[in-house]
């Protein structure tokens, strides 16, 4: 045997097919909805994960004519585009977004006291 037999080993990555498949798990990724207190009795809902290729100005305007309240969408470094509402809307918005089909009920994740 000459030496130029011999193969060489090839960097091997034992997290390979593990990162492979989580490009394939992107549906599973969460639609957080959280509270957060202000001051007093005021509190403020924000929604987080929506996929990028929602509308979310358009799904901020139903929620804010269907709910009776004020909001806005907030560009966050961190998180990307979030909805904020006025109010304790978590529960409204969770059915909201199952019933429109914009989320399947498993993928939503509701925070807060």
């Amino acid at each position: 045997m000459s030496e130029l037999d011999i193969q060489i080993p090839t960097a091997f990555d034992p997290f390979a097919e593990a990162n492979a498949d989580d490009s394939s798990a992107g549906s599973k990724e969460y639609v957080h909805i959280r509270i957060q207190q202000r001051n007093g009795r005021k509190s403020l809902t924000t929604v987080q994960g929506l996929k990028k290729e929602f509308s979310y100005n358009k799904i901020l305007k139903d929620l804010k004519k269907e709910f009776c309240c004020n909001g806005t969408v907030v560009q966050d470094p961190e998180l990307g585009q979030v909805i904020q509402l006025q109010g304790d809307q978590r529960k409204n918005v969770s059915t909201f977004l199952v019933q429109a089909g914009i989320v399947k009920k498993e993928h939503i994740k509701i925070h807060g006291f």
